[in-house]
């Protein structure tokens, strides 16, 4: 089989195991996704989503954002770690899309790559899903691994791991693509003990049965 006849099955199977699946970082517009998606970094979506309704309720657009107080925004943000960078990336992406963009989200991914504290992930993340543009692949932490795992990529830089992707996915599926190895990898092929007995694609996985941990042995009384 095919790396493109591997990925088009594990496309199937999984659009059959999370018919639901979506992108987990609620938000009402672009930029609320944008921010959540900034906020996300070395986050969980848990607590991002725990933090974003305040944040919004006092922070409502891109206008607002841009004048707010670096400090208020640091305490609206504090648990979600690293909220001194986060609340400066984005105080200035907001600055940015207030002054080029009429604090709209744009459409492209070079316009919005050139924000402070958007990557191409994060850029990835927002056209995908709130405008439904196929940019690219997301690559967070849990397609990476699942990507390895599967036998898609050898390698361990989400770059190469998304031009490798982009080549086997159907440029259609991307977005869902990620929405679907986000899921699955947490759901069942976690990164210390992924559950390959009950895992719905361990017939199409090289690296399954292979991250279970060893039993130790009993030592022998003495």
């Amino acid at each position: 089989m095919t790396r493109g006849e591997r990925a088009a099955e594990i496309l199937r199977i999984l659009r059959k195991t999370y018919p639901d699946a979506h992108c987990e970082l609620t938000h009402r517009n672009p930029f609320e996704l944008l921010v959540a998606t900034i906020l996300s970094a070395q986050c969980t979506d848990v607590r991002v989503n725990m933090v974003t309704p305040s944040l919004f309720e006092k922070y409502p657009d891109a206008r607002a954002m841009a004048v707010a107080r670096q400090e208020d925004l640091e305490e609206v943000i504090r648990s979600t770690g690293f909220y001194r960078n986060k609340a400066k990336n984005i105080r200035a992406a907001s600055a940015a899309l207030t002054a080029k963009h009429g604090g709209e989200v744009p459409r492209d991914l070079d316009s919005l790559t050139v924000l402070p504290g958007v990557g191409r992930k994060t850029a990835n993340v927002v056209l995908g899903n709130a405008y439904g543009i196929e940019s690219g692949v997301v690559v967070d932490t849990h397609v990476g691994r699942l990507s390895q795992r599967l036998g898609l990529t050898k390698h361990r830089d989400p770059v190469k791991i998304e031009q490798d992707l982009m080549k086997v996915v159907p440029r259609e599926s991307w977005t869902l693509w990620s929405h679907l190895l986000i899921w699955h990898g947490r759901r069942r092929c976690f990164a210390r003990k992924p559950d390959c007995d009950h895992c719905e694609l361990s017939a199409l996985c090289p690296s399954a049965g292979k991250h279970t941990p060893k039993q130790k042995t009993a030592r022998k009384r003495r």
